[in-house]
C-alpha cells in the first residue's frame, strides 16, 4: 500500500456514483453491521448523480483508484454546512486519507465563509471527528434505522 503522499484528491465525477456507493456501504460494513442493518441502510448509502449536482464531493484517490470520499453541503446562504458521505475504503483506513479529504472540507468550508459545520454521525466513527475538532451537540434520528439515535456534532469554524 502507498503512502499519504500517493494520494490525491479531485472532485468527484458523474462516472464516480457506482464506486462511490461501493466504497461507502464496505466503509460502513466495516464496522462489524449485518447483513440486515446494512440492507436498511442501502438507500443512504447509495450515492446518486443528483447528490453530485447538489453537494461539493470530493474523492481520494491512489492511482486512479477511488479509495475514499467526502461532501460538504453548504447551507442557503452558507454561512454553515453539513458534512455528507465521509467514507474510507477499509483496505486504507488508518493512512491519512480521512485526514487529507477532512483538510479538503476544511479549506471549501472556509472558502465558503462558514462558521459552523455539522453532522450526523455514525457511532463508530465518533473518534475521529472529535480528533478533527467536532463536539458532540446532540443526538439524531437514524436516516436509515426507525428509532436509532446516532451523534449530532458540530465544530466552530
Amino acid at each position: 500500500m502507498g503512502t499519504p503522499s500517493d494520494i490525491h484528491l479531485r472532485p468527484a465525477e458523474i462516472d464516480d456514483v457506482d464506486v462511490l456507493t461501493d466504497v461507502s456501504i464496505r466503509a460502513k460494513k466495516s464496522n462489524g453491521y449485518d447483513d440486515a442493518f446494512m440492507a436498511a441502510c442501502r438507500d443512504e448509502l447509495t450515492v446518486t448523480v443528483a447528490h453530485l449536482c447538489q453537494d461539493e464531493y470530493w474523492v481520494a484517490c491512489e492511482g486512479d483508484l477511488i479509495i475514499g470520499c467526502a461532501s460538504l453541503s453548504p447551507d442557503k446562504d452558507q454561512s454553515s454546512g453539513k458534512v455528507h458521505s465521509f467514507f474510507i475504503d477499509p483496505d486504507h483506513q488508518g493512512r491519512g486519507v480521512g485526514r487529507m479529504l477532512w483538510a479538503k472540507l476544511l479549506e471549501r468550508a472556509h472558502a465558503y465563509g462558514m462558521t459552523e459545520v455539522r453532522l450526523d454521525v455514525d457511532p463508530n466513527a465518533a473518534p475521529f471527528y472529535e480528533a478533527m475538532g467536532f463536539k458532540v451537540a446532540g443526538v439524531a434520528p437514524s436516516g436509515s434505522i426507525p428509532g436509532r439515535r446516532i451523534p449530532h456534532m458540530t465544530l466552530t469554524l
